[in-house]
């Protein structure tokens, strides 16, 4: 055995070890796994589930289903986040499913309520915090994002399969109850917005980038107005992200948590980042369609915030009511 393989071997027996204390301890999974702690979970016959939650915008040439079919993490299956969503009267995709859509897709993918489920996508890090955020807010604890996902996997040299993904047997996943806690909606979105600068208005931080923000840059959407909701901030989710490069690829992994706390700090100043992460303030996240606002929710999981709502429209819903409020400029 070299030295590169010993500690490769000592480091995913850490990973493992430390993996089954926190969930001795507990009943939630961590936020965030390794590739290699997925392995092992996978190797030691656990009851888990892997779903690929890869999302492209509407405008990209990428498909995430075939591009799933052509390779992806062994035993894993294709979540379509479109699919296991709620009908919007505006015509808006992936927003949060009824208790009943979530069962019967969990049923579906054989998942039951102590099934430890294992999220990635092809970017890294992108539309899989979405996929986290809907399975918390179920009540599914037990789940975890692949931190770096499948390009990572490839990365240190795990194996991948492809072709048809094996139907897994359907399971029985009783109906979940909700946490109304963690979204907000439209009305609500308004209603805070009025309260301006006090205190008890929950602070909205928006996960666009910063041109897109200030109204200077075009929406990928056609026809919808750039800008922002009233006092909200601009934290474009790839503050939170690092970014990483190979010879055939680029990927985004999560930051340190101290680098995150940096960003918050930076963004809404130290004295309300930290009535936030004490859970003395709440805090609202947002994007385009609420898919990159995931990225921020878990952003401020790993900190030990606990007052987090997404608002599930995000700004193409909040943006194309002519009632709207939409601010230009800084």
């Amino acid at each position: 055995m070299t030295v590169l393989s010993l500690r490769r071997s000592l480091m995913r027996l850490g990973s493992s070890l430390a993996h089954r204390s926190t969930r001795a301890a507990s009943t939630s999974a961590p936020y965030l796994i390794s590739p290699w702690q997925l392995q092992d979970l996978l190797a030691t016959g656990n009851d888990v589930t892997v779903l690929d939650a890869s999302w492209f915008m509407p405008n990209s040439p990428r498909n995430a289903r075939e591009e799933f079919l052509a390779k992806r993490v062994p035993k894993a299956q294709f979540l379509d986040l479109d699919e296991v969503a709620s009908q919007h009267p505006l015509g808006l995709k992936h927003m949060l499913p009824s208790e009943d859509t979530f069962a019967a897709a969990c049923e579906k993918f054989g998942i039951r309520p102590e099934t430890h489920v294992a999220i990635y996508d092809t970017h890294g890090v992108f539309s899989s915090p979405r996929a986290l955020y809907m399975f918390r807010s179920f009540g599914h604890s037990n789940s975890s994002i692949v931190n770096g996902g499948l390009p990572l996997w490839e990365l240190e040299g795990l194996t991948t399969e492809s072709g048809q993904a094996q139907s897994p047997q359907k399971s029985q996943y009783p109906r979940p109850s909700f946490d109304p806690l963690s979204v907000r909606s439209y009305e609500q979105i308004v209603e805070n917005s009025g309260l301006g600068s006090s205190s008890q208005a929950e602070i909205v931080i928006d996960a666009r980038s910063r041109g897109r923000y200030l109204g200077t840059d075009p929406e990928p959407r056609p026809g919808l107005s750039s800008g922002h909701i009233p006092n909200s901030f601009s934290l474009p989710f790839n503050a939170f992200l690092e970014t990483r490069q190979t010879p055939g690829s680029t990927f985004t992994v999560f930051r340190s948590e101290s680098d995150i706390r940096k960003v918050l700090d930076e963004t809404l100043g130290p004295q309300d980042s930290q009535s936030v992460l004490k859970g003395q303030r709440s805090i609202v996240t947002t994007c385009g369609s609420g898919m990159s606002a995931g990225i921020l929710w878990l952003g401020l999981k790993l900190l030990g915030a606990q007052k987090i709502g997404l608002y599930d429209e995000s700004w193409t819903g909040y943006a194309m009511r002519p009632a709207s409020r939409i601010v230009k400029g800084d």
